[in-house]
């Protein structure tokens, strides 16, 4: 079985003004035969949050998540090892949608990643041939979804464990292509 891990963060911004991280969430892969299972999914908060920061954030503006979920989570350091358990499991490696994003914020925040896989969201950029500013723009997470599986209604929640569970269909997708490997 090659199982890979697929993770998905929600924060309040992005690394560089300072954004939080609010929810983290992982997918198992089963490349062998695309079967996927949620195996985190925890709303958090960072030391230092503020309520303001976390009401005012475009995370909070569009998805279900609430300041009241925020408030009454679980600190990240509290949950760090456990994620970080998750991360060393996965011998085969970890990805998300958008590896920079993700995996800068947890690399900043002092979670370590023994295997990083390549960036669906790059990997599906040349397939997908979405028409930019200079040349193909990389997918957002809905365009590349409908590209592979043709118009099903999917809607990104922007919740971590959901966005990470369809982001595996699509990582699938590409490893059936022979685009991602491991």
């Amino acid at each position: 079985m090659e199982k890979i891990a697929i993770i998905d963060i929600e924060t309040t911004g992005f690394l560089k003004a300072g954004g939080k991280i609010v929810e983290v969430g992982i997918v198992e892969l089963d490349l062998s035969n695309g079967n996927k299972k949620i195996i985190f999914d925890q709303v958090t908060h960072e030391k230092g949050i503020t309520r303001a920061e976390v009401e005012n954030s475009w995370i909070v503006k569009n998805s279900s998540l609430t300041v009241e979920d925020v408030r009454t989570s679980k600190c990240l350091d509290i949950l760090k090892p456990e994620i970080q358990q998750i991360l060393h499991a996965y011998k085969f490696g970890c990805t998300a949608f958008n590896n920079t994003f993700d995996f800068g914020f947890m690399e900043h925040r002092g979670f370590v990643f023994p295997k990083k896989l390549d960036c669906p969201m790059k990997l599906s950029t040349n397939i997908c041939q979405l028409t930019g500013n200079r040349g193909f723009k990389w997918p957002k997470v809905p365009e590349a979804y409908e590209f592979f599986f043709g118009k099903t209604g999917y809607i990104e929640s922007h919740r971590g464990a959901d966005d990470a569970f369809h982001e595996a269909d699509i990582v699938y997708e590409l490893f059936k292509r022979g685009v991602f490997k491991i």
